[in-house]
């Protein structure tokens, strides 16, 4: 499938104005392939403010945020750009997602990333029924980012083209969280600052399977591998050895500051496919667990195999911050597939179905200077 290229601008509607809804309306704004025509906000004091002011860009773009779902669904976008916060309403978004496709709005949303992969992870009458919607309104559904997402669903598959055999593949990302600001996630999901002995979700049983677990599978899927069930779910949660500033909140010393956990994919027993992420909240603890081999941040793919291979892939933000980039790199990642996922078949569609996405039309008109020449 070659890249896909619209005759003219596709519309689009901004679902979000938080942590990845302001760079979805700043890269809507620069894709020449794109329009903004509407944005959807849950504050009802951001209703009628512009998306230029909501989004920090420092003007306006004439298009205001409204709270009204119809309003914005009437508008007859190409497209929503969904970054509103799923993991804490993971299936209230799914109907959310299924209704917008059903009324004929195709989707690229954040999460809920149970909906990576196809398979094995919901039930396959709820599955069937969102290809049912999709099909019904002429929509397709794409969730995306960067983790889960591009870091270990493109980026891995597309070096195992390398490979003469694969023996394993391991994805990972490797970071320091205390300047990654989403309360919500940190204390109550990850339970970072809290008891060591608090009931984070994340450490349930099932829960890392349910989250990650579609990654590892698409993985499998795109190497065409069956593996086993269950997925192997490894946790190791570390206290913070000193007390550490955090920007959703600070961590005490003793309290959880540290965890490393893998899902693994095994075929007849043996692993095949590994998902690990080494979180901190202190760059310096942890000094026997990996680290980046540079900055605050990585995500890493090893291949081991016939050749065996390593991949880095580095990212921060023009002035420093890994955690401002990281939220970038989200964006586009949803914001470039646009195209592509309008142009795809109804219903639900992964990164095995689109064809290459890429930054066309965003590289820069300015001087050699302003380039970084």
């Amino acid at each position: 499938m070659s890249q896909v290229i619209p005759e003219k601008p596709l519309r689009v509607v901004v679902w979000s104005t938080g942590t990845i809804g302001r760079y979805l309306i700043a890269g809507v704004d620069r894709h020449p392939d794109l329009e903004l025509v509407g944005v959807w906000t849950s504050t009802e004091a951001k209703a009628g403010v512009d998306a230029g002011e909501l989004a920090g860009l420092g003007r306006e773009l004439g298009v205001t945020a409204t709270t009204d779902r119809d309003e914005l669904v009437a508008l007859g976008p190409d497209c929503i750009l969904h970054g509103a916060m799923t993991d804490d309403r993971v299936f209230e978004s799914i109907d959310d997602l299924t209704g917008f496709i059903r009324d004929g709005v195709n989707v690229v949303s954040s999460g809920p990333v149970i909906l990576l992969h196809k398979r094995g992870t919901l039930p396959d009458e709820m599955m069937a029924g969102i290809d049912e919607a999709g099909r019904y309104g002429g929509a397709s559904l794409y969730v995306n980012g960067i983790d889960p997402g591009f870091a270990n669903d493109v980026l891995p598959l597309v070096l195992t083209s390398l490979s003469q055999r694969i023996d394993h593949v391991k994805v990972s990302e490797i970071a320091d969280y205390s300047t990654y600001y989403q309360p919500v996630v940190m204390n109550d999901l990850f339970g970072f600052g809290q008891p060591m002995d608090f009931k984070a979700l994340l450490w349930e049983p099932g829960i890392l399977t349910t989250a990650w677990g579609p990654v590892v599978r698409l993985i499998a899927d795109g190497l065409g591998v069956t593996l086993d069930e269950p997925l192997v779910e490894e946790v190791e949660r570390r206290p913070a050895p000193r007390d550490v500033a955090s920007v959703s909140g600070d961590i005490a010393a003793g309290t959880m500051g540290s965890v490393r956990f893998r899902v693994v994919g095994t075929v007849d027993g043996v692993p095949r496919v590994t998902l690990e992420h080494v979180t901190r909240t202190d760059a310096s603890a942890e000094p026997d667990w990996p680290t980046p081999n540079e900055g605050d941040g990585c995500y890493r793919v090893e291949i081991t195999g016939e050749p065996c291979m390593k991949l880095e892939y580095t990212h921060h933000g023009e002035h420093g911050d890994h955690n401002v980039s990281g939220m970038i790199i989200t964006a586009q990642r949803l914001v470039n597939s646009v195209p592509a996922v309008v142009a795809a078949e109804p219903g639900l569609v992964t990164a095995l179905d689109l064809p290459l996405v890429t930054g066309r039309g965003l590289v820069s008109t300015g001087s050699a200077a302003e380039a970084g020449a």
